[in-house]
């Protein structure tokens, strides 16, 4: 069975047998990039208990990973951030204000810093990730048209500042690892497909990278709530 944390494991386990080193999203902004890497990065939109239980996973093949929050009280736990980052992951604010404000681009910002500095006092962050509102007609990543996220002492958001044109990106949204619908990197979808590196299942990764058919840099995005031991929530969360 697919999205189980035993089927996790071994996804590290084979990225790490590849040669891969694990990294996080702020040392690859700051030029700290092996040649040779994967970047973890995690959507915490809810369920921060399964976000705490893959940073455990990581910890014990000694990854390090990002985790974006949302600053929701559903998802934000103050204890459980706190523990992740003392593994050495990194933490970082997984913003909506755009949509959370209707558009208005001004209380947009003002709700962004008034979060961001909220949650600045928890754990330091250095990157930022717009969450994806597939039922609005509003794109979060749009607040830094008029304004500059580098202002606040951020050096990074996924969607802005990686170079797609060198880094492959696999995300699990939909539950699968080609519902590009649910997110994608426009440009590059169909040159990936062509190059043969689009995947359904965990196996299917597993499998490229045994053969080691993938591209030098990484960047591998899930969403902790997804992953469960077969039970009521893994039930839960396919049907």
């Amino acid at each position: 069975m697919d999205f189980t944390r035993t089927r996790y494991r071994l996804l590290l386990k084979q990225l790490k047998k590849s040669g891969y080193q694990f990294i996080t999203y702020s040392m690859y902004c700051e030029g700290k990039a092996p040649d040779r890497f994967v970047i973890l990065r995690h959507d915490v939109v809810r369920n921060p208990l399964n976000a705490l239980r893959i940073a455990k996973e990581e910890e014990s093949y000694r990854a390090k990973a990002t985790f974006y929050f949302r600053a929701v009280p559903e998802c934000w736990n103050e204890k459980k951030v706190i523990d992740m980052a003392w593994m050495g992951h990194e933490i970082g604010y997984l913003y909506e204000s755009l949509v959370t404000c209707q558009g208005n681009t001004e209380k947009a910002y003002e709700d962004f810093c008034h979060h961001l500095e909220e949650l600045q006092k928890v754990c330091d962050m250095k990157t930022i990730c717009a969450n994806d509102s597939l039922h609005s007609s509003y794109d979060n990543k749009d607040l830094w048209k008029e304004h500059d996220y580098k202002t606040l002492g951020i050096v990074g958001e996924p969607y802005l500042t990686t170079d797609f044109s060198k880094m492959l990106y696999l995300s699990d949204a939909g539950r699968r690892w080609d519902g590009y619908k649910h997110d994608s990197i426009l440009g590059y979808q169909e040159q990936w497909k062509e190059k043969g590196w689009s995947f359904h299942s965990t196996n299917d990764i597993i499998q490229a990278l045994r053969e080691d058919r993938l591209p030098d840099q990484l960047m591998i995005t899930t969403h902790p709530h997804l992953w469960n031991d077969f039970g009521w929530s893994w039930l839960k969360e396919k049907f």
